[in-house]
């Protein structure tokens, strides 16, 4: 039986194609949603651009008819503009001017009007939904581009093996394992003894040779630093592999996830010469109350924001490793452009060839700006994300539609990708307690 659906704004902002992903069933936004969507379209932001999409497409269906009518979808579906002829009135509401409660009532509205079939409105706000409940109409937040964070891969698969195929694969330095082991390229590999747990090895699955290879050794450790655990250990290898192109590093506070990055960026471009330039940057993402206009000139302005960054160089810096550590300092490396910190404010439009870039606080960019930056690499740039899903001051996405979970979920099966879950925090045992318990 063919739905309603019924879109909120925050669902046309979040993805402009959302009209076209409801399959055969008819789509049906509220006037007053575009009358919002219209409010955002001269903003720079990507919601601003996303409002001018919105408009774009809405305008292009109109050649297959009228709106106020049911206008034919590729899909085998409908869209449809409902217009109330009185703006509703909402029984409950206590702000009756307010566009949410129009909207809501639009979809009461429809579902009054088509007993016959199931109406669902979907909506992002968790609260527009709680209310919809209450007043008898089945909502859904959209599903679409959703990851669970529960649900997101390790990364990592434990392979229980005996005790003569763990010191074979330590003597000829491969492992191929049995058909039907479900191994993804670039996943990494726990090789257990069944007899004996202790007795393990790590490796990381080839894709294009069939095999388990041994992890880099890295007994002099990466600018100064060595991995703590056996996820750090894995993550430095995805780090350091110029084949593997995107990495994404997702864990909570304290797992070492930009700093992994750093440090393997500054040993690729700085150490070792294969990228021209470590690009560094982040979103520009207030937590909590912003401050407001920053004085000064546009380094002054961006202090604030880069300054984690910053933090993570100047330790890597001060910890030392060979090369890094017999320059001046990062401050060097800044003036001469091989180290390059900055937003991603103004990364539409460029091309980005031959560098090792570093995406945190990744978490906070919609699924759509992810896909703007990654679009960004050009040959022989390798890209890595970083960021807490549970972490997240963007008040557009949230743990399950954010752009890194996304990708991280996306790309799982792609040769070119390679992806770790960092659980075990190594920042302090202060706060690893605050992270678990907060």
């Amino acid at each position: 039986m063919k739905k309603n659906y019924v879109l909120d704004t925050n669902v046309l902002l979040h993805d402009p194609r959302a009209i076209f992903r409801f399959e055969d069933n008819d789509v049906v936004i509220p006037i007053y949603v575009i009358e919002e969507v219209d409010q955002f379209k001269r903003e720079s932001t990507e919601r601003g651009r996303n409002a001018r999409t919105v408009a774009r497409l809405l305008d292009g269906l109109r050649e297959r008819g009228s709106l106020a009518g049911a206008v034919p979808l590729d899909s085998g579906g409908t869209l449809r503009i409902a217009i109330p002829a009185t703006r509703p009135q909402l029984a409950t509401a206590l702000d009756h001017s307010a566009q949410d409660q129009a909207i809501l009532q639009t979809a009461i509205d429809v579902r009054d009007g088509a007993p016959d079939r199931p109406t669902v409105f979907v909506t992002m706000d968790s609260n527009l939904r709680i209310r919809a409940d209450a007043l008898g109409v089945l909502a859904e937040t959209y599903e679409n581009q959703r990851v669970e964070v529960d649900e997101l891969a390790r990364g990592i698969v434990e392979v229980d093996v005996d005790a003569a195929a763990i010191d074979s694969f330590f003597h000829s330095g491969f492992f191929v394992p049995a058909e039907g082991a479900g191994l993804t390229p670039n996943v990494s590999v726990l090789l257990r003894d069944a007899a004996a747990p202790s007795h393990t090895a790590l490796g990381r699955f080839d894709g294009q040779k069939g095999r388990v290879v041994p992890l880099r050794h890295l007994r002099d450790g990466v600018t100064g630093i060595r991995p703590r655990n056996m996820e750090q250990s894995f993550a430095l290898d995805l780090l350091l592999d110029d084949a593997v192109r995107l990495v994404t590093l997702v864990g909570k506070a304290g797992t070492g996830k930009t700093l992994l990055a750093l440090a393997a960026g500054l040993k690729r471009t700085v150490d070792d010469q294969a990228y021209t330039r470590l690009l560094v940057s982040r979103p520009v993402m207030p937590m909590g109350r912003d401050l407001g206009f920053l004085p000064g000139d546009i380094e002054e302005k961006l202090s604030p924001w880069m300054q984690p960054i910053f933090d993570n160089l100047e330790f890597l810096f001060s910890a030392g490793g060979t090369k890094v550590r017999e320059g001046r300092g990062f401050a060097e490396l800044l003036e001469t452009g091989q180290i390059q910190v900055e937003p991603l404010t103004y990364i539409r439009g460029r091309s980005l060839p031959h560098q090792y870039l570093i995406v945190d606080e990744a978490q906070n960019l919609t699924p759509h700006e992810v896909k703007t930056i990654i679009t960004r690499c050009g040959e022989g740039t390798k890209i890595v994300l970083t960021g807490d899903p549970y972490q997240i001051d963007n008040p557009y996405v949230d743990s399950a539609s954010n752009g890194l979970t996304i990708v991280a979920d996306r790309f799982g099966p792609e040769r070119l990708a390679g992806h770790i879950l960092l659980s075990k925090g190594e920042r302090s045992e202060l706060a690893e307690i605050a992270a678990n318990l907060l």
